[in-house]
């Protein structure tokens, strides 16, 4: 039996779900938690075979954003972090009366790197799949290390972020190989060019995951959205700099 886990907390009159990245879960933002949920009804979901949501297998992307949706408030705000910015960007796509406004942080339209566009090595991605057969909880820890690489605060952000996973049941293998080849196949940059939804694209300067120069290519191809750049900031904005992250989410939906 597959069932996803929610949980909802907080007050005022609009919805706000937020998405977490690969391996993780929905406590990756109990650092944002305090800040926003006296000003939105926050609905936090582990992904479908993440942390609590039991039952499910390899998806696609469309799979996944599908069974979000199912169970998502109405009407809502969205943010996606990292694979959930993907996830998020999908529902906004193919449900735009379902979203609100839509925020993506250190995520990408396109993970995967090309000739002409910067992201993560395609053979970087396939090594971590490689990996997870051999080591599996080492292979997470690693990613999660590139996650905070850089900042001030590198080290103990990298130790928050591996007791969130180690305090959740862990993901499958299966799942996690699924959502690698959600990162290395997903392609919205087109799709994302007529979106009617108001978005804002956060990131962090120090991101070896999503590099700085996706955010003016980005800016050119999508005039009618925002973007903002956290200048000592790498893959997780909202752990390593929550005040300034809450800041940029409550100054957009306020506009």
């Amino acid at each position: 039996m597959t069932s996803l886990y929610w949980h909802q907390m907080g007050s005022g009159d609009r919805d706000v779900v937020l998405l977490h990245g690969w391996g993780l879960n929905a406590e990756v933002w109990t650092t944002v938690v305090p800040r926003l949920a006296p000003h939105y009804r926050l609905h936090l979901v582990d992904l479908p075979g993440y942390g609590r949501s039991h039952g499910f297998g390899a998806l696609t992307l469309a799979q996944m954003a599908r069974e979000v949706l199912a169970a998502a408030p109405a009407h809502a705000v969205w943010i996606g972090w990292s694979l959930g910015g993907l996830v998020a960007s999908r529902i906004a796509l193919t449900s735009p009366q379902r979203v609100d406004r839509l925020i993506t942080v250190a995520s990408s339209p396109r993970f995967c790197a090309e000739a002409d566009w910067p992201g993560i090595k395609p053979e970087v991605l396939s090594g971590f799949g490689h990996q997870l057969h051999q080591d599996f909880q080492r292979t997470v820890e690693r990613f999660l290390g590139l996650q905070t690489l850089g900042t001030e605060t590198a080290r103990q952000d990298a130790r928050w972020l591996k007791n969130v996973v180690l305090a959740q049941p862990l993901p499958d293998v299966e799942v996690l190989t699924g959502g690698l080849n959600i990162l290395r196949t997903a392609d919205l940059r087109q799709e994302l060019i007529d979106l009617k939804v108001p978005l804002l694209r956060l990131y962090g300067y120090l991101d070896g995951l999503v590099p700085r120069s996706v955010v003016p290519l980005l800016d050119k191809e999508w005039p009618r959205s925002h973007s903002h750049i956290f200048p000592k900031a790498a893959h997780a904005p909202f752990i390593s700099h929550p005040e300034p992250f809450c800041q940029q989410v409550m100054d957009f939906l306020t506009r």
